[in-house]
């Protein structure tokens, strides 16, 4: 029991990642082809929250319950597929910190410019360009876990 207990929430925090990553890729694009300062920093507060508040738990709780997990399988944590996942969920982390912060920054810029009824300025569209190509290789990465997570493929020796 204990051992589908840990599996549920691994693949619990696994779906959270890759569902809230989408889901705020989705809305936030969407927020930005309207070009409205106020729609923007409206879908930013909630992006931010949503990250703070899903993606930190499963980013928290994804370690832990796959280490509980190897354990309780008999896996090695040594394994190639294992070591390959923690690479990537490494991956996935150097792209997400980033893009958390940017959201914040787009957040705030979107806010002043609703403020004060002007354009959002240069720095937001540019900071929303790395934002968007930030997003590629954090998602590609966590597809990436999940394929590794199900073939469970023999790499290396």
């Amino acid at each position: 029991m204990y051992y589908f207990a840990l599996k549920f929430l691994h693949i619990i925090g696994a779906s959270v990642l890759l569902g809230t990553g989408a889901g705020i890729a989705f809305f936030m694009l969407l927020a930005h082809r309207t070009g409205d300062a106020a729609t923007v920093a409206a879908t930013a507060r909630t992006v931010v929250i949503a990250d703070f508040l899903f993606t930190a738990s499963a980013v928290i709780a994804q370690p832990v319950t796959g280490i509980l997990l190897a354990r309780e399988a008999g896996y090695s944590l040594w394994e190639g597929w294992i070591v390959l996942s923690v690479i990537l969920y490494i991956v996935t982390g150097v792209f997400w910190l980033p893009v958390v912060w940017m959201q914040m920054e787009m957040r705030r810029l979107a806010e002043q410019a609703a403020e004060d009824g002007t354009a959002l300025p240069a720095r937001y569209h540019t900071l929303f360009r790395c934002w968007f190509a930030f997003g590629f290789p954090a998602f590609g990465a966590v597809v990436a876990i999940f394929w590794l997570m199900i073939a469970r493929p023999q790499i290396g020796g």
